[in-house]
């Protein structure tokens, strides 16, 4: 489990394809406790496993179901990546509940600076749409952000200064494409209510104490 507040920003050093995957290596010094194997890191919001380190690099492998559901298999040598370790039991959730689990892929629409801050348009899959809502969590290359609007298909977000300063967001162009994971709140409160399309069963509200 993540929050989507990114750690440190690693480089992809190597890349190599094998059966049924990718290997990565990633140059990274993360702040704190020296990296465990098998320890959860989140690139660019992908839940991975680490498989060897060091104090500069490590390496995981990414699976076949992992490059078909995000873009981690655009990555190419040099390019920058989010990382993200596990939350610990005790800690502070500043973004909100991050799996890494990627649920589908956004593009950008636009990338408007306002200073030392900026708003940027994504266009949303139409299957993701029905979960984002406005001041509702998303996260984005595994960054937690707000949703400021919602306008057909599209979700506006402002980045701060602070995220700007801490990801590369602020260097995204139109076009570019994004790992998107929605709230998994939504998810459960979806899977809890009727598919019958007949709309919300008044009575499990009332069990949960909403009406």
């Amino acid at each position: 489990m993540f929050t989507g507040l990114i750690e440190a920003i690693g480089t992809v050093r190597s890349r190599r394809d094998e059966s049924g995957g990718v290997s990565f290596q990633i140059e990274c010094r993360f702040d704190g406790d020296d990296l465990r194997l098998g320890e959860s890191i989140a690139v660019d919001g992908v839940c991975i496993s680490v498989e060897e380190f060091n104090r500069e690099k490590f390496r995981f492998t990414a699976s076949s179901e992992t490059l078909d559901r995000s873009i981690l298999g655009s990555k190419k040598v040099g390019e920058k990546v989010h990382l993200e370790r596990a939350l610990r039991l005790g800690d502070r959730l500043g973004g909100h509940l991050v799996q890494g689990h990627v649920d589908g892929k956004g593009e950008v629409i636009r990338l408007l600076s306002r200073g030392s801050a900026a708003d940027l348009t994504i266009g949303i899959p139409e299957p993701l749409r029905r979960y984002i809502v406005e001041k509702g969590s998303l996260a984005v290359q595994g960054v937690s952000l707000t949703v400021a609007g919602i306008e057909s298909g599209k979700a506006t977000f402002a980045l701060i200064p602070t995220t700007l300063q801490k990801t590369y967001l602020g260097q995204l162009k139109p076009g570019d494409r994004l790992n998107l994971e929605v709230d998994i709140l939504a998810k459960y409160v979806e899977s809890l209510l009727p598919n019958s399309g007949s709309g919300i069963d008044k009575n499990k509200l009332q069990n949960w104490g909403f009406v």
